[in-house]
């Protein structure tokens, strides 16, 4: 499997605005974290996989409750 540590980004669950972050590959193929928005500041409860197909990671965003 070919993985990377790289820039990735997610949509912000909150206000819709893009966000660039960091994906750590050490971390495994499936994680799961919070990081705040770097417009609104509102945490943002990030789900990253591994894409085998596309070789990216995919993240979805949800606002933390």
């Amino acid at each position: 499997m070919s993985r990377f540590d790289g820039d990735a980004g997610f949509v912000c669950a909150g206000c819709g605005e893009w966000n660039e972050t960091t994906v750590d590959a050490s971390a495994g193929t499936r994680q799961s974290y919070v990081e705040d928005c770097q417009v609104c500041c509102k945490p943002n409860v990030l789900r990253i996989a591994w894409d085998q197909r596309r070789q990216s990671y995919q993240i979805d965003a949800e606002l933390e409750s």
